[in-house]
């Protein structure tokens, strides 16, 4: 097992194949870990290896990863540890996938550094559509879970980042649409279609990138082969 330790951060990442890199980023919520990628409708990890170098990763206090917690942390906390990660890993330019809370991961990933990404795929983005409380209790039962080993963290530290992550009215989450519209890296985004990820949130994030596309349909048994075939060629673009 790989670990990153970063002042009083701990990353558990892996790596596979080789190649032009691609960062990985999970779906699984607050929980995302490279586990959840065996529960995904398909796996990059095996689609892309053969081809790439593919980085994924335990986010803090996900999986194998731990870290401090504080009432400001929010989407940048996250994507310090991502691109920290990239650093100490020698990549500088790479491209980037991520699925559920991973697609607003993705987004602030473009919105800091649209220069080292060369391109990005969001698989059922979460969104914002009058399911905030979801979030919230999502987001509540996983700081139950760490609430013991973090008793330093008092109950304000934890409302405050709760807020940080899913207050607003922003229906991606970590950046306004009016700042997508602002992207030049090009974005495929592959549908959702349920409470935490509602087809608004994939359609707003595909329409506001100048250089988005939208893929449907790619769930389903019979639309797999072709939304591989989608993700391979735009990454081979």
């Amino acid at each position: 097992m790989a670990i990153f330790i970063r002042d009083d951060v701990k990353i558990h990442y892996e790596e596979y194949g080789s190649g032009f890199p691609v960062l990985l980023i999970a779906p699984g919520g607050m929980r995302s870990a490279i586990e959840f990628w065996d529960r995904a409708p398909w796996n990059p990890i095996a689609q892309l290896s053969g081809s790439y170098r593919v980085i994924a990763m335990d986010q803090r206090n996900a999986g194998a990863s731990t870290g401090p917690v504080s009432g400001s942390d929010g989407w940048d906390t996250y994507t310090a540890d991502q691109l920290a990660l990239l650093d100490h890993l020698g990549v500088d330019r790479f491209h980037v996938l991520g699925m559920c809370i991973g697609g607003s991961y993705v987004v602030n990933l473009l919105h800091e550094v649209p220069a080292r990404v060369a391109a990005a795929v969001a698989l059922q983005p979460i969104g914002l559509e009058g399911n905030r409380e979801a979030f919230h209790e999502m987001f509540d039962a996983w700081a139950a879970e760490l609430r013991d080993a973090h008793p330093e963290t008092t109950d304000d530290d934890w409302t405050g980042f709760r807020e940080g992550m899913y207050g607003g009215s922003d229906v991606l989450f970590s950046v306004p649409l009016s700042e997508v519209a602002a992207f030049v890296t090009p974005i495929l985004v592959l549908m959702g279609d349920d409470r935490f990820h509602p087809q608004s949130a994939s359609r707003a994030l595909a329409s506001a990138a100048p250089n988005g596309e939208l893929v449907e349909r790619w769930k389903d048994p019979a639309d797999r082969p072709a939304a591989r075939s989608a993700v391979e060629d735009f990454l081979a673009k």
